[in-house]
């Protein structure tokens, strides 16, 4: 089976293809950066406008890409939910409408399944049950994953995501858009042990998380603080750090609860070099693996896309010819595939 993939929940339009036995055979990305650039942030009308420009071109692209034909094509996956309506609603129709005009099935696609589901792309793939940490700038969930829609979600964000705090920290320091990369790269120069951010949530029992209270407690540091670079890069040391140690507590927690030993991480957040170093010597303490995707798979593709939708139109799964996007869905409603 081999399937197009067309992810456009936010600011970035993902198109890709994917065979089931040949694996990934192309993938094309166009990111929003420098339009959103301007307005500190993603203007939903204009990322949508945007996705309508860019969405066709990208398409006719990757099928070039994998010497793919119309007639080689067995479906068509789309970003269904959750994101930005209107976002959403450009992928929506341009793969149903692609779909019928081409009569092959198409399938919506959950975005945070195609994160969860991410790391099947590389080569050491983990195997069933694991736990996944999503962390991405809108969604911050520890999930148990027995198998693909068999999702529990252990605990979530009860407030900001982790990267939506650290979007709003940067901006704090006055760093460019987009925030949580910058901010990351800036603490790359700080000094350790300088500031003692707290971990919230952890000293209660529990896998939610909440990160807006350490996002206050980083503004009131910066506003008390000299205004020099060293300092700035040392409360962002803090602050990362904060978070990670806080994402690596909760999981903790999580493997014990369940006795997995093995681990997944993926979403934007997922591309950090301090958490992903974090998590790696966790799970090497208790005889463990962790696995996430590679760089360009952290952040929003299409390639997650066409393989999560592959498995779902493998099993039968399908879209009407009704047009429909889903801004919030509960990832632990999604059917079991078989």
């Amino acid at each position: 089976m081999r399937v197009l993939g067309i992810e456009t929940s936010c600011d970035e339009t993902g198109i890709a293809v994917y065979d089931e036995q040949q694996g990934l055979l192309s993938h094309a990305l166009y990111s929003q950066v420098k339009l959103h650039a301007d307005y500190g942030g993603v203007v939903p009308e204009l990322a949508s406008r945007d996705h309508v420009r860019k969405i066709v071109p990208l398409i006719r692209q990757a099928l070039a890409d994998a010497n793919t034909r119309i007639e080689d094509l067995d479906g068509i996956a789309y970003t269904k939910g959750p994101g930005l309506i209107g976002a959403l609603l450009v992928g929506a129709c341009v793969g149903r409408a692609l779909a019928f005009s081409w009569d092959k099935p198409a399938v919506g696609v959950h975005h945070m399944e195609g994160h969860l589901l991410a790391p099947m792309l590389e080569d050491n793939p983990p195997e069933f049950p694991f736990i996944a940490l999503l962390v991405s700038g809108g969604h911050t969930m520890l999930v148990d994953v027995k198998g693909i829609g068999r999702y529990e979600v252990m605990g979530e964000s009860v407030d900001d995501a982790a990267g939506e705090s650290f979007d709003k920290t940067a901006k704090l320091m006055g760093l460019d858009y987009p925030g949580g990369p910058r901010l990351s790269k800036l603490a790359a120069q700080g000094e350790p042990n300088c500031y003692k951010f707290p971990r919230p949530m952890t000293d209660r029992p529990g896998l939610d998380f909440s990160f807006s209270g350490l996002k206050t407690f980083a503004a009131n540091t910066i506003a008390k603080e000299p205004d020099d670079l060293q300092t700035r890069a040392n409360i962002a040391r803090a602050f990362e750090e904060a978070v990670v140690d806080t994402l690596a507590i909760k999981c903790r927690r999580a493997l014990k609860q369940t006795g997995y030993t093995r681990l997944v991480i993926a979403g934007g957040v997922s591309a950090n070099t301090r958490l992903q170093t974090s998590l790696a010597d966790l799970m090497q303490s208790i005889g463990g693996q962790v696995y996430y995707p590679r760089g360009e798979f952290c952040t929003d593709n299409g390639a997650m896309i066409a393989y999560a939708g592959l498995q779902r139109l493998k099993s039968g799964v399908f879209e009407d010819l009704a047009v429909k996007g889903q801004p919030r869905w509960p990832l632990d409603t999604l059917p079991a595939v078989d």
